[in-house]
């Protein structure tokens, strides 16, 4: 297992929520990973978010289908649908 996926914590902190969210949308784009959960919260005045990345085994490979609103979704070598 490669070491970049056994750490998915992140940290951003901004003086206003659109600097926050630039600056995550920034991260986003360099790092082509998205986000799995976050939490932002008003620290000290500023604002703050703790958040989690997708595992690098997690791999997003279909959207919509005909069936319904579900994705595909790989785990390593397994493949399901998601709902």
């Amino acid at each position: 297992m490669p070491d970049e996926n056994k750490r998915n914590l992140c940290y951003f902190e901004a003086d206003s929520m659109r600097e926050l969210f630039d600056d995550m949308q920034t991260w986003q784009v360099e790092n082509q990973k998205r986000l799995l959960s976050l939490s932002i919260e008003n620290d000290a005045g500023k604002f703050c978010c703790i958040c989690l990345t997708n595992p690098s085994e997690v791999v997003i490979v279909g959207s919509m289908s005909e069936e319904g609103d579900h994705a595909k979704v790989r785990f390593g070598d397994l493949c399901v649908r998601m709902s």
